[in-house]
């Protein structure tokens, strides 16, 4: 015989309203809606978000919770998520009795995890490394960002082609080059301001999305690259903005080690192309390297090679022909691949000793 608990006075719920209860210890949601009353546990089966500080959505096939981590929706009285989706949340009967709603003390419906049957993320979930002893994947990221329509020339992905070419026919490197203006993908929407746990890896967002752009970052830098290799503008003095939108949906990687314990950077190098109008090429260097050091990535000896005509060079319509012609440009990005290529082979037991420089030399700080 089912038993039934008294969880709350009838008349401290109104219509329209949800309250969330105990019952025996556990979190349900009482809803009222047209004068029916209804139970769902308060804990989203997908991430254990907490449902009762959700909003209420009016959908054609009735009324939903969403949850606030993740955006996940349950029927208000069948516990299930919309159609087109699997999923149920764990539902219980309610009665009235004496002015006090009574909830059974046991669900009359379990919940179901939201897992799809072929979890496109699979990949990702189960880290599917295809990087070994041997392999020698590099990976190059630009993040100039510019109108597709109105292309123009970016020093800093001309020297990252440069590398990655160079890379690919002194070392029998396999390369891939991601341009971020190419991907599609959203911002960082902050779900670990709401709770540490509904920070997820894969990204919470590649969850609701699978076709989220940045699926092709987590897919490349974390299971691919051995080591990869990030093209910069400087504006005002920092990276790029699509930079900072890459970054900011790499704290699902970082929050790894934070939350689980687990660090998914292992054994891979990366290094940098800094370039711009203008000088504060350090500045840009230190927070790139201190940000990537903080995933597990190694750096190199001079991890990074720059290009910059400081203050006072306006004329930017002269700059990539400048570029183009600069000994120190072709020197240095050879360097900065060699070099992280050594570092590498030391990571992977292959001890180098000899490292060049990619800085600018003096012989070559009057010349081009």
């Amino acid at each position: 015989m089912m038993r039934y608990i008294p969880v709350l006075p009838v008349n401290e719920l109104k219509n329209k309203e949800h309250k969330v209860v105990l019952l025996n210890g556990k979190k349900i949601i009482l809803f009222k809606t047209d004068g029916k009353i209804t139970a769902i546990s308060n804990t989203c089966p997908h991430k254990a978000g907490p449902l009762g500080d959700g909003k209420i959505e009016s959908r054609p096939d009735g009324m939903y919770i969403v949850c606030p981590w993740h955006g996940w929706k349950y029927n208000l009285v069948t516990g299930k998520v919309p159609p087109g989706y699997e999923g149920q949340q764990a539902v219980f009967d309610t009665k009235i009795e004496d002015g006090m709603i009574l909830v059974s003390e046991n669900p009359i419906i379990n919940p179901e995890k939201i897992e799809p049957k072929e979890n496109p993320l699979q990949d990702l979930i189960d880290l599917q490394y295809q990087t070994s002893n041997s392999s020698l994947n590099i990976l190059g990221i630009s993040t100039t960002n510019m109108n597709k329509n109105l292309p123009r020339v970016s020093t800093s992905e001309l020297v990252l082609d440069d590398a990655l070419k160079y890379a690919k026919e002194k070392y029998g490197a396999s390369t891939v080059l991601i341009k971020l203006r190419d991907l599609e993908f959203r911002h960082c929407e902050g779900y670990y301001s709401r709770n540490e746990q509904a920070c997820t890896w894969p990204c919470s967002i590649s969850e609701m999305d699978p076709n989220d752009g940045m699926n092709e970052i987590y897919r490349k830098m974390v299971l691919w690259a051995d080591m990869v290799i990030i093209g910069s503008p400087i504006r005002w003095g920092n990276p790029s903005a699509l930079y900072f939108k890459m970054i900011e949906r790499l704290n699902c990687v970082q929050n790894q080690i934070t939350l689980q314990d687990r660090i998914l950077i292992k054994n891979k190098v990366v290094c940098f192309i800094i370039t711009g109008g203008q000088d504060n090429i350090q500045n840009v260097a230190g927070q790139m390297s201190t940000f990537f050091t903080q995933l597990g990535f190694s750096l190199p000896p001079f991890a990074f090679m720059g290009w910059s005509r400081g203050w006072i060079a306006e004329d930017m319509e002269n700059n990539a022909t400048l570029f183009s012609k600069s000994r120190y440009v072709k020197r240095s990005v050879k360097d900065l691949v060699d070099n992280s290529l050594k570092t590498l082979r030391q990571i992977k037991g292959d001890i180098c000793i000899d490292i060049n420089s990619p800085q600018p030399k003096l012989s070559e700080s009057l010349n081009i």
